[in-house]
């Protein structure tokens, strides 16, 4: 190996893993909570709906697939809906009323007031995913964003927002995938290894995305 390709090889895994690291350590707290409000939502019958264009479309299957399939712990299969496999749907809403709607009218379609939405994009500018949003803030969806750069104009439209703060599409990339995962690992804590953490706040009908305490069980 050159000189030049090796020197190639560690900077390129060096800004990954220093940017992954940053990421991590400025995230946990969101990180928590995002993974308690999506696993509150699926303990109360709710599901998590995935979408993004691209890279991002594929983040989006495999998350789902994650869930319905199994992360790392034995357990039932959970509903997660990638938004971006249905082609005929995808086709039939492109070519009848425009890209731009391919993901808000599955959204209507699909989507009940307390599930998840998280919008995945590296720019946070895709024009089907802040129609998505809008979408779903009208029906009581709660909205993650997973987002790169500053946010975009996706970011004002998400109840919760992860964004990794890199105009390197590929590293931003990498650093989403390794966020949906932690937040499959902490689902799978939350509802099947320590379901204490959420008990609190499960049968609570309010569609804000904010974790709010049964009222009977908030003086416990």
């Amino acid at each position: 190996m050159s000189q030049e390709i090796a020197e190639l090889i560690g900077k390129y895994a060096q800004e990954g893993a220093a940017l992954r690291e940053a990421f991590f350590g400025e995230n946990a707290a969101r990180l928590e909570e995002i993974a308690r409000i999506m696993a509150v939502s699926l303990a109360e019958g709710g599901k998590i709906l995935y979408c993004g264009n691209g890279g991002s479309a594929a983040d989006s299957q495999h998350l789902a697939a994650e869930l319905v399939n199994r992360f790392q712990l034995e357990r039932p299969p959970l509903p997660g809906i990638a938004l971006t496999t249905d082609t005929s749907a995808l086709t039939a809403i492109g070519n009848d009323y425009g890209f731009d709607q391919v993901f808000r009218k599955q959204v209507q379609g699909l989507g009940k007031r307390g599930d998840v939405l998280v919008a995945i994009s590296t720019s946070g500018n895709s024009e089907n995913l802040i129609q998505a949003l809008k979408a779903a803030a009208d029906m009581g969806i709660v909205r993650v964003g997973l987002l790169g750069g500053d946010g975009g104009e996706m970011a004002p439209l998400c109840q919760h927002v992860l964004i990794v703060p890199s105009k390197s599409t590929p590293l931003v990339q990498e650093v989403q995938i390794a966020a949906g995962h932690m937040l499959c690992k902490l689902i799978d804590y939350f509802l099947f290894e320590n379901v204490a953490e959420i008990a609190e706040y499960i049968s609570v009908d309010d569609p804000s995305g904010e974790l709010i305490p049964d009222e009977e069980d908030a003086g416990d």
